[in-house]
């Protein structure tokens, strides 16, 4: 026969095929006289045995159709065949109880509890087979779940990943037209910008295929990032980092920190006389990029979604969820660490 799924199913069938000729001993022991010990001992053995050929001769059916006959070619078709031939070997079961077990029993047997027998052992296999089909579609229901998640997640990381390549364009044209007109102004600045412009790329194509990174090496890549900003805006865009050394070793999904900030930038007004302060900290198990809030009226670049995307990656990455809390004067974003 074949394996079970697992010890643990195969204990529970065959305990209770054991529990029922149990049970049926004690009802025979307690109701009927004419059994002695020997012959209802003799009795549940052999209950045992038929039970067991047809749960197992059913099992063997239900398997074979999987092979040879499977659900997708003809549900319908497939739950009537596997019905018929489980009435058949029920059938054949109390054929045998007629023939070899009636002559048998030590008293005469009522016509009507007879007729029942026979109805009982052509419709047993049918509930069998019913656990047979629960199992099947409730499998069926679990794959599509797991399919539709792993589909979701999917969805959610091409989302974030072609979030990321708007962002990298826009900010290489702008990096690269403050590095033109400094390359005249301040030529040692100059050198200075487009060095650590090679680090953020490099950065980013180191990790844009990693599913999370130190949150250490990402604030590490920020800095360089910190710097093109700041020379880019002068003072008009404050960024300030305070994490603590023993929150540096969690996780964190790479350029989440830029995406953030450019988040911020994109949104609010950002000049010398009205500056952007942007804090970057740690509370808790989060990690949270806030800013003054200074509300553009209209942002031509922005499609709504980037928040969105982020968090729909976080949620398949962690059980905590990505928050976003805005007040008459403050914007926070709070990142769960992995």
């Amino acid at each position: 026969m074949f394996a079970y799924k697992s010890k643990r199913q195969f204990l529970i069938v065959y305990g209770v095929i054991f529990g029922g000729a149990v049970m049926g001993f004690l009802v025979r022991l307690s109701k009927f006289e004419e059994f002695t010990t020997k012959g209802n001992f003799l009795v549940s053995v052999v209950s045992i045995a038929l039970i067991t050929f047809i749960w197992e001769s059913l099992r063997y059916i239900n398997r074979f159709l999987n092979t040879s006959y499977p659900f997708e070619k003809n549900i319908a078709g497939r739950i009537v065949l596997q019905l018929f031939c489980g009435t058949i070997v029920g059938l054949i079961v109390r054929s045998i109880i007629y023939y070899f077990g009636e002559p048998n029993i030590p008293f005469k047997l009522d016509s009507l509890f007879l007729a029942t027998t026979w109805a009982l052992y052509a419709l047993l296999p049918a509930f069998i087979n019913l656990i047979f089909f629960t199992d099947y579609f409730i499998g069926r229901w679990k794959d599509s779940l797991v399919l539709a998640e792993r589909l979701e997640k999917e969805k959610s990381q091409v989302q974030f990943d072609n979030l990321k390549n708007q962002l990298n364009p826009h900010f290489l044209f702008n990096a690269l037209t403050s590095l033109n007109s400094l390359i005249f102004e301040d030529q040692k600045l100059a050198s200075q910008f487009l060095q650590h412009l090679s680090k953020v790329y490099r950065y980013v194509l180191q990790n844009k295929d990693k599913n999370f990174v130190p949150l250490v090496t990402e604030l590490n890549f920020i800095q360089g990032y910190v710097f093109l900003l700041e020379t880019r805006f002068l003072h008009a865009v404050k960024i300030s980092i305070n994490v603590k050394e023993e929150k540096k070793e969690q996780a964190i999904v790479p350029v989440t920190l830029q995406i953030l900030i450019e988040n911020a930038l994109k949104h609010n007004i950002a000049d010398r006389e009205k500056p952007l302060h942007i804090d970057i900290t740690v509370m808790g198990d989060y990690l949270i990029v806030s800013n003054n809030l200074q509300e553009r009226k209209m942002v031509e670049t922005s499609n709504k979604m980037g928040l969105d995307n982020l968090k729909s990656l976080y949620r398949f990455l962690t059980d905590k969820p990505v928050l976003i809390e805005k007040t008459d004067n403050r914007f926070a974003v709070k990142v769960p660490l992995l």
